[in-house]
């Protein structure tokens, strides 16, 4: 018996379909486009910023800087007073506010502790002096606390100025060239930088101060001589690192010239270190300065810095403490800021960290 082969029976042609114009256009909503952006390509500045961006301390770090630059700038001018001026009938009085003295602070109230127990003296009152107000209170000469806290907040940012410079021409320059000729002239220079590091600051600093005169230019010139140094290991460090690389051998065998490549080629790959660097060693010369001025070796009067006015409300702690807490808050918020913002910048410059 033979098997039949089954023929399945021919399906119906499918209909023809006719495209329409708009079945080839670009989806214009971008709402429904989702793009990766944990592997989308952005520049290596644009990733410093935004991890710069996330670091809430630097953040705040940073407006504290600007907030305290403001006041330096501009508070001198906001009253009547000068920095200099004495008035010995209305000296230690307590702060005193427009405004906030109705709300039963700052109203030039100071409580003193004698030997019969502890009473409250107002000295705006006892001097019938209504309509004066000292909003830091006045030190033991009749000054200002206020013009002379900001007078002094300007030399320290001028400090950190200076620091700056010296460490971004000095300090930068003298380590990118031992670092890239190596050899003798790497050996030499470094030699000459230890023994300069091994001397103390504060002598450096007396010593000077035996043949000129205290001052901003003796402080100036005691970082010129001993602040650049870290910064010339830093960038000695990174030279040593870089300058074997395929990059720098290509531009030496293309006839480059010594300088262009260190600071043409190098240097643009080192600026993130140097600038953490050059963060860090800010508050190191405001303290400095700030040191010198309290044991009397800097900013001579009547000039004033933070430190020298520490070291005169030093003395009547015991009896008036708000003139010791103005400086001392200014110096404080101002050297944890700058170390806050050098540690956000060396998080952001760091490639280790960029977010995957």
């Amino acid at each position: 018996m033979k098997l039949r082969k089954t023929v399945p029976a021919a399906q119906p042609a499918p209909a023809e379909y006719t495209f329409r114009p708009d079945d080839f256009q670009w989806r214009s909503d971008t709402a429904s486009v989702h793009v990766d952006s944990n592997f989308a390509s952005q520049s290596y500045w644009k990733d410093v910023y935004k991890r710069f961006v996330s670091n809430k301390g630097a953040l705040v770090a940073l407006v504290l800087i600007v907030v305290i630059t403001f006041f330096a700038i501009a508070g001198p001018g906001m009253n009547k007073y000068n920095y200099a001026e004495q008035n010995l009938s209305e000296k230690n009085f307590a702060p005193r506010v427009p405004g906030l003295e109705k709300l039963g602070i700052f109203d030039g109230n100071e409580t003193m502790t004698t030997s019969s127990g502890t009473k409250v003296v107002n000295g705006y009152e006892k001097k019938e002096a209504y309509d004066t107000y000292y909003w830091f209170g006045s030190d033991t000469l009749g000054r200002d606390i206020w013009t002379r806290v900001w007078q002094g907040t300007r030399i320290s940012l001028g400090i950190a100025l200076v620091s700056a410079v010296i460490n971004m021409t000095l300090g930068m320059c003298y380590g990118l060239i031992s670092g890239y000729f190596g050899g003798l002239t790497d050996s030499i220079m470094q030699r000459f930088a230890e023994i300069n590091n091994g001397i103390p600051r504060l002598v450096i600093c007396t010593l000077l101060l035996m043949v000129l005169k205290p001052g901003f230019g003796t402080i100036v010139l005691t970082l010129v001589i001993t602040e650049w140094i870290g910064m010339s290991r830093i960038a000695r460090a990174e030279m040593l690192k870089l300058k074997e690389q395929e990059f720098v051998l290509a531009s030496r065998t293309l006839g480059a010239g010594s300088l262009h490549i260190i600071f043409q080629e190098v240097l643009p790959n080192i600026i993130g270190q140097i600038i953490t660097q050059l963060m860090f060693s800010i508050p190191t010369a405001i303290f400095t300065e700030a040191f010198l001025s309290f044991v009397g070796l800097g900013i001579p009067v009547p000039q004033c810095s933070l430190g020298s006015l520490i070291s005169d409300a030093f003395n009547s702690f015991t009896t008036h403490p708000y003139q010791i807490v103005p400086p001392i808050a200014v110096l404080a918020i101002l050297m944890l800021s700058f170390n806050m913002l050098a540690d956000g910048l060396r998080e952001a410059f760091d490639p280790k960290l960029k977010e995957m």
